[in-house]
């Protein structure tokens, strides 16, 4: 798995950015949201039940992940067509404030290192890359296990302050200063 120090691997993919059949579809890469920080989460399947309650939590969470100029985007092996339908079906997905990549042929996921050799679907892995397109912070959970977006957003606030942050620290609090 490419973990923290390594450069995000180069991409091109399809991705779903609304439930609206005229606007849904657009495509992605390395360039389109360049000089942002990037919060990238795969998950392993759409229509299953772990997975929208993370993605709708990090879409309550968007406003907060913008006010940190940084980008969110959720990703599978599915097909845009698939994540339409989901989208378009899962109430609390209709409004999804970000898009969802569809990894079909699996490059990303393999390029990352998190494609699972039982299930062939991504793991449930979480990215954030700084705007120079470094991983500065990796984690990956069981696919049984969602993750905590308020946890992502919290380490954001750490990593954005380039300072020493001691454990649970939060965004206002003192971090610690050697000297």
């Amino acid at each position: 798995m490419l973990g923290v120090g390594q450069s995000f691997p180069q991409f091109q993919v399809k991705a779903t950015q609304s439930s609206d059949l005229a606007t849904a579809f657009i495509d992605i890469n390395n360039e389109t949201y360049a000089g942002k920080w990037l919060v990238v989460f795969f998950y392993p399947k759409d229509f299953t039940f772990v997975c929208p309650t993370e993605i709708a939590a990090f879409g309550k969470l968007n406003p907060a992940f913008n006010d940190r100029d940084a980008v969110v985007l959720g990703a599978s092996v599915d097909s845009e067509f698939v994540h339409l339908a989901w989208r378009q079906q899962k109430e609390e997905l209709k409004e999804l404030p970000f898009p969802l990549i569809a990894d079909v042929k699996r490059e990303l996921s393999s390029a990352l290192g998190i494609l699972d050799p039982n299930e062939g679907v991504s793991q449930r892995a979480t990215y954030i890359i700084d705007p120079q397109g470094i991983i500065r912070f990796a984690m990956v959970t069981d696919l049984n296990v969602g993750r905590n977006a308020d946890e992502v957003l919290r380490v954001l606030d750490a990593l954005q302050t380039d300072e020493l942050c001691p454990c649970n620290w939060e965004q206002g609090q003192e971090t610690i200063h050697v000297g």
